[in-house]
């Protein structure tokens, strides 16, 4: 062990006196060994360039595909292609690869943060816009309040079965025993539970954009104002309180003021229409039912 500790340290010496004194042929060694190491460390970072090169491809063509997923939900989320910067198409003949050098990789690689950050911001709008629009969908009165009965009077002008006048019938009719559930035509804020010398026990929901439902002649309500109710929801019982010949419910939906034909969106699941002004006559008619 002695003679080998020796023989190593003799070896270093010699070398190292060979280097300060300039020998040729240690210094042609020592720069071989130089040489060696750098040439080591150039394959190694370019091993490590390449295997992130190739990284590289692979997130960029993910990016393509979610690309292709932005478009199908812009479509979806009715966003104009104004509002949506598209990615640059791509292509062309395949030639022969080279190795990226390192501003290039660090080059491609802002460009595709830039571009998930651009995909990221149309996947927000589109989900705020898609989930505006679900909320929207739930707000219009398109859910028929009470189920399995037959539609009585429809809106529109009839002979009041009070006066055996002429009067503008301002809601529809559902024809349902005493105590048949009453549910809420969509989502929204009761804004009114009372009783009505005409309407007798009444419901009103605001669904918001100035539409209100209202439920008339219940035997009995169960919501009281200030309540959020969703769509479908029990909110009263079917009676005939009020000016009312016999169980039933007597449906009405406003929009701004004004009183439209519940089929529009009952049977239909139209938005909301702009609402028509009632002329003079139907303005005095519709009291039939205040």
């Amino acid at each position: 062990m002695a003679l080998l500790f020796l023989t190593v340290m003799a070896y270093h010496w010699v070398l190292m006196h060979g280097v300060r004194e300039g020998w040729p042929v240690v210094g042609s060694m020592a720069r071989l060994a130089v040489q060696d190491e750098q040439a080591q460390r150039e394959r190694f970072m370019r091993a490590n360039i390449d295997a992130m090169a190739r990284k590289l491809g692979d997130m960029q063509a993910r990016v393509l595909q979610l690309e292709s997923l932005g478009e199908r939900v812009r479509g979806l989320a009715g966003l104009p292609a104004s509002e949506v910067q598209s990615l640059p198409g791509r292509g062309g003949m395949l030639v022969a690869g080279r190795s990226l050098g390192l501003d290039e990789l660090n080059a491609a690689l802002d460009d595709l943060v830039a571009i998930t950050g651009r995909r990221t911001d149309l996947m927000t709008v589109a989900e705020s816009r898609l989930f505006d629009q679900h909320i929207r969908k739930h707000l219009i009165p398109t859910q028929v309040p009470v189920r399995d009965t037959a539609v009585g009077s429809p809106f529109g002008w009839r002979i009041d079965p009070f006066t055996g006048q002429s009067a503008l019938h301002t809601g529809l009719d559902f024809s349902a025993g005493t105590g048949t559930p009453i549910v809420a035509a969509a989502g929204g804020v009761v804004i009114a539970q009372e009783y009505h010398p005409a309407y007798g026990n009444m419901v009103e929901i605001d669904h918001g954009s100035q539409l209100v439902t209202r439920y008339a002649h219940a035997s009995k309500t169960l919501v009281k104002a200030g309540d959020i109710v969703r769509r479908g929801q029990k909110i009263a019982e079917v009676g005939s309180t009020g000016r009312s010949t016999g169980p039933h419910l007597h449906f009405e939906v406003w929009v701004q003021g004004v009183p439209q034909d519940p089929q529009k969106f009952l049977f239909a699941g139209e938005p909301a229409p702009m609402p028509h002004a009632l002329t003079g006559r139907a303005a005095m008619g519709h009291l039939a039912h205040r």
